[in-house]
């Protein structure tokens, strides 16, 4: 806020205003609601087996500038390791536009998660439109919605979709090659469902009248590239959906998944600008066929038009309630990352497809002369086929 150097500025009202009301007002709050002081509101409020029975051991008071020079001296005590871990997870980078005009700006990042009227942020819907966009480019599916909260909610929602969608049958085939902690989560949310998980090979399952859908993983966790169209097609003759979680990257260069038969992607775009986050949260995506758009979980940003007649966007396909009622809700989960969904979709239209494809074939160009040196070394690696991890 700014000035004409003649005004006479109140700081007490200004304070008020912009910071808070000071001592005085408090105590006239708290004698309106019948207590002399907060410690006397706080034994009211909160139960006693709650309550600390000590003070708090806060250290004296610092400067700011003697905060800052602490918080650096700890900082330098870190150590900037590569990770190696996988299972979905990999460093990038954020470019700096990026970083600044959308992680970095308080206009993307306030009130971006509980949009109870979304369509006043038409910029915000648009650059959700561009994440779906992407995500049914590269998947070949005919329609996505504008994130969850990480690959492996979207798995579990995935299956939500498929036991909706074939009913009256209690079993759901994981692969034992996805990501661990996928399958973790699946199990998790398959319990209270009464859904019975199989994990097993993919390539030696046999589908029956109990199994409603199946798990992949593309590329699979320990980095192989397989060719699952004979096992999608056993699905589908058998009355079951497949549900293939795939790494956004890959999908560049690899066959997707809506080609070769999948009925529903999932996985993150991580690693489309998305800064690791010691471990998450990373906006997923999940993608599906047309005629299972009603069964679809969370958020889908559509065009329709205003009051004067020009194009607008909009929060389609759901009711508000499955934003804030949960029992009216068509899915147990609508939490979406939208600050990140921004992000990724950004990163997309700031590299363009050709200059994605080139980040994708340095990847592969990358772990391909990592693994001729260590089969130089005598090291047998697992898989001939893989994108950017290999195993032993």
């Amino acid at each position: 806020m700014q000035f004409r150097r003649e005004e006479n500025v109140d700081l007490n009202s200004f304070a008020r205003r912009h910071i808070g009301p000071n001592e005085e007002e408090v105590r006239v709050m708290l004698r309106e609601v019948g207590f002399e002081d907060l410690d006397s509101l706080v034994e009211a409020a909160v139960p006693r087996n709650i309550q600390l029975d000590r003070d708090l051991n806060l250290p004296k008071a610092k400067s700011e500038m003697d905060a800052l020079a602490e918080l650096r001296a700890i900082s330098r005590k870190n150590k900037v390791a590569r990770s190696f871990i996988g299972c979905g997870y990999s460093d990038c980078i954020t470019p700096p536009v990026i970083q600044r005009n959308i992680l970095e700006n308080p206009g993307w990042v306030y009130i971006a998660y509980t949009p109870y009227q979304a369509e006043l942020a038409q910029g915000r819907l648009e650059a959700l439109l561009n994440f779906q966009t992407m995500i049914t480019d590269l998947t070949a599916l005919e329609i996505a919605n504008a994130s969850l909260l990480d690959e492996a909610t979207a798995a579990a929602e995935a299956m939500a979709l498929c036991h909706a969608v074939v009913p009256n049958r209690k079993t759901f085939f994981v692969a034992d090659n996805c990501h661990p902690q996928t399958i973790a989560v699946v199990q998790t949310r398959a319990k209270p469902l009464g859904i019975e998980i199989k994990i097993g090979d993919y390539s030696r399952f046999r589908f029956d009248n109990t199994v409603f859908g199946a798990l992949i993983q593309y590329p699979a966790t320990d980095g192989a590239i397989y060719d699952y169209t004979d096992f999608i097609n056993q699905a589908h003759d058998a009355g079951a959906l497949v549900v293939v979680a795939a790494d956004i990257l890959a999908l560049t260069l690899l066959k997707p998944p809506g080609e070769f038969g999948a009925d529903v992607a999932v996985g993150n775009t991580q690693r489309f600008g998305v800064p690791l986050g010691f471990g998450g949260p990373h906006a997923a995506y999940f993608a599906t066929r047309d005629q299972y758009k009603r069964h679809m979980p969370g958020r889908l940003v559509g065009v329709s038009h205003d009051a004067e007649g020009q194009p607008a966007y909009r929060l389609a396909l759901q009711t508000r309630e499955q934003h804030i009622r949960r029992d009216k809700a068509t899915s147990n989960i609508c939490t979406a990352q939208v600050l990140l969904a921004v992000i990724a979709s950004m990163y997309a239209v700031y590299h363009g497809p050709r200059g994605l494809r080139a980040i994708a074939e340095r990847v592969h160009r990358l772990t391909s002369q990592l693994a001729d040196g260590l089969r130089a070394l005598g090291l047998k690696i697992a898989h001939e086929n893989f994108f950017d991890t290999i195993r032993r």
